[in-house]
């Protein structure tokens, strides 16, 4: 009876933990990490306010614990649907579309959760920083170990700059993301995706290995 009552109490917190994420990277997306607060978090969801206290022992704890329930998002929304396709030029075209279409369709309400935090956070020390920063290291080292790949398949030419390549794609997705958001158009990611494929095309060992122009919304 013990062990259940215990169980059925570890449940209920990592049910409250979650829900507590939930609206914490909804509100964070728009108003950004210093916008949260447990106080508000629990007057919001009506929740009692020493519960979430007990889940999350300080701001900091909780801005940490969002970053890392907004990566475990991204990764679900960009990076996990290329992986449905075997490396190579298309999976790097289905990154860049997936990452369109999550800011597209506001799996978070403010856009890009990382576009926006890292933009609060970039001039700033500590530890939500670091993890901002980390989040967005190993992006940018996904994004260039998947052209690497395509390269090994003979499928980009040999001789691209990989750094310089990423760093381009990037600027397209973040400057459609940043357009949509400030001026609510949707016009900016059709011109992203366009963008970019031209750019794959420029460097594919075969440019009909990819779509002659985007399909639908952001490529989709």
């Amino acid at each position: 009876m013990a062990a259940t009552h215990i169980d059925g109490r570890v449940a209920r917190g990592n049910q409250t933990r979650q829900l507590v994420l939930k609206r914490a990277m909804q509100v964070a997306s728009v108003e950004g990490l210093e916008g949260l607060s447990l106080g508000r978090l629990a007057g919001e969801l009506k929740l009692s306010k020493s519960g979430v206290f007990a889940l999350f022992g300080s701001k900091e704890d909780l801005q940490l614990a969002t970053v890392r329930a907004a990566i475990k998002v991204y990764l679900e929304h960009v990076v996990q649907p290329a992986r449905e396709l075997p490396p190579g030029i298309n999976r790097l075209w289905r990154v860049c579309t997936s990452w369109l279409t999550y800011s597209r369709e506001r799996v978070f309400p403010g856009g890009c959760f990382f576009y926006s935090t890292s933009a609060e956070y970039d001039a700033r020390t500590g530890q939500v920083h670091d993890t901002l920063a980390a989040a967005r290291t190993n992006w940018t080292t996904h994004l260039e170990q998947t052209v690497w790949e395509a390269q090994q398949t003979e499928e980009i030419v040999a001789d691209v700059d990989i750094p310089q390549l990423v760093f381009e794609l990037i600027a397209f997705l973040e400057m459609a993301n940043a357009e949509s958001v400030l001026h609510n158009e949707f016009t900016s990611y059709d011109k992203a995706a366009t963008a970019i494929l031209n750019r794959l095309r420029d460097v594919a060992t075969d440019p009909s290995l990819l779509p002659a122009s985007i399909e639908g919304p952001a490529g989709a």
